[in-house]
């Protein structure tokens, strides 16, 4: 009960006409820079923090939390009506969101998107403000092994579960460790892969890594079939419609939604790597249940075509773990996110350190913090829902002026990221290599998970081999980790096993037809 008198103190203090102009001054802006190529909510909370130093620290903090959950949904947008993810957290959602888009379902798509990010938000956050103790000693639990496992969790879900070949997944995920692996070695000081190239020594730019590939690739992809009628580009043949979900849509949307939340909601306390594990985890789950229902006749599948379950899972997984990471940050003064890392220094800016203690110390503040999110994620989808129509118009602009408008945020997005012309060029390396990716199917989902958790992996690999003293049984000591290795193999052999059996079907049928007498 008394938790519910703090939340209801909480929401007296968020709803002051003051602190809901904050709000929605967070919303717009969030949602206005997510969907800028390259930029994101860690940008727009980065670029508000000076300008907050004059404000009472719960109106600026309404807004960072505001400018952060409306940054996911303007990231959705963009990966959705463009194939170009403005944050890494969206690129799961790009994947079958923008074959919706093409097909004409824009405005069902952002739909799905917006009410996902909606009921993630909503879940996580009561989750944070009933369960924050459950959250803290949960984090408390994992080490470098369990953060190792959970990154070669990834890798293998990405790699062989939801790309289409495992030999060509196991190529982008190798592309994306390579592409890690630049820079200075945390450990020794060396430096590796720069060529001597000063710009080199930080490593590149995750920004610079998914904009090249997934935003310059797509306009070299899309520039190179313009004049062959072999793609479609991005205007489908209808943008409009309304972004209501039917009957049929609901039913499969939902159990995704609810399933993405699962996902996301543990990994926002932990440290490993944000919402890409399970944004993609939430995916590939959702691609193997469809399979599983076509194979014995109880549903279609989409995936591939545009499947709604492809853009209800993710969202809902990334909302719940933008969630969740804030109840981190709250409790254990853990930044499990750049986000939440831009927001640990805007609350050290205003003399506080977030931790056990503040709930005691600052219990105002984190209430009512508590309580805008609440108000956000409703902002948020009383805003954005009536307008997907008009987000999805977008896909109208002739190609040639949308792709060139694509090129110019791409360059300014990673530009204004580093000021650095050295990543300018990497940009355009990289939009080439995700250009001859597209030519050889070879998905980019490996590539950018590696990329961004190969670091991670690297430092809790060595890390938990130095406390072990270089004992390999280290790594597989815990109950935390034998579950997750667990886990891990029996993914990889069911999907080995599926793929066999649907490499026999085919070559019996093949062989049928071949054997069938010609009338």
């Amino acid at each position: 009960m008394e938790t519910f008198g703090l939340l209801a103190g909480g929401f007296a203090a968020a709803l002051t006409p003051e602190n809901l102009l904050w709000a929605f001054i967070g919303v717009l802006l969030g949602t206005a820079v997510g969907v800028l190529p390259g930029l994101g909510s860690a940008m727009a909370v980065a670029l508000l923090l000076p300008v907050t130093f004059k404000l009472d620290p719960t109106g600026a903090f309404i807004m960072f939390t505001a400018v952060y959950y409306g940054g996911l949904f303007g990231d959705s947008t963009t990966s959705i009506l463009m194939n170009t993810p403005g944050n890494s957290s969206a690129i799961a959602t790009a994947i079958e969101g923008h074959r919706m888009a093409k097909r004409g379902r824009a405005p069902q798509a952002l739909a799905t998107a917006a009410i996902g990010a909606f009921l993630g938000a909503v879940v996580s956050t009561t989750v944070v403000a009933f369960f924050s103790g459950v959250i803290i000693d949960i984090a408390l639990r994992f080490g470098p092994a369990e953060y190792l496992a959970l990154a070669v969790f990834a890798f293998l879900a990405t790699s062989a579960v939801v790309a289409q070949s495992m030999v060509r997944g196991t190529i982008a995920l190798t592309i994306g460790l390579a592409i890690a692996m630049v820079g200075i070695d945390a450990q020794s000081g060396a430096a590796r892969f720069t060529l001597g190239i000063p710009s080199l020594f930080e490593g590149i730019s995750v920004v610079t890594v998914t904009v090249g590939l997934l935003a310059l690739g797509e306009v070299l992809h899309v520039a190179s079939r313009i004049h062959r009628g072999g793609h479609q580009g991005a205007s489908p043949v209808n943008a409009g419609g309304t972004p209501w979900l039917g009957r049929g849509d609901l039913r499969r949307a939902v159990p995704a939604w609810l399933r993405g939340i699962g996902f996301g909601l543990p990994f926002g306390a932990v440290p490993a790597g944000g919402s890409e594990i399970p944004t993609f985890l939430a995916y590939g789950t959702e691609r193997r249940l469809a399979r599983f229902r076509a194979r014995r006749g109880k549903g279609p599948d989409e995936f591939g075509d545009g499947a709604i379950e492809g853009v209800a899972a993710p969202e809902s997984a990334a909302s719940a773990t933008a969630g969740t990471a804030m109840g981190a940050l709250l409790g254990l003064g853990l930044p499990t996110s750049a986000t939440a890392a831009i927001m640990l220094a805007a609350f050290q800016q205003y003399g506080m350190q977030p931790g056990p203690l503040l709930f005691e110390r600052n219990a105002d503040l984190v209430w009512a913090l508590l309580a805008s999110l609440f108000v956000g994620s409703v902002m948020l989808l009383i805003l954005n829902l009536p307008f997907a129509p008009l987000w999805a118009k977008l896909l109208l602009i002739p190609r040639r002026y949308l792709y060139a408008g694509i090129t110019g945020f791409a360059v300014l997005g990673v530009y204004a990221a580093s000021y650095s012309i050295t990543d300018l060029w990497l940009l355009i390396l990289l939009g080439l290599l995700g250009f001859m990716m597209r030519r050889y199917e070879i998905p980019l989902a490996p590539v950018l998970i590696a990329v961004i958790l190969g670091p991670l992996a690297e430092t809790e690999l060595r890390r938990a081999l130095a406390i072990g003293q270089g004992d390999v049984g280290v790594l597989f000591a815990g109950p935390i980790t034998l579950g997750i290795y667990t886990v891990v193999l029996a993914a990889v052999a069911f999907v080995g096993i599926a793929r066999m059996r649907a490499r026999s079907r085919a070559a019996a049928q093949e062989k049928a037809g071949e054997d069938a007498p010609v009338g």
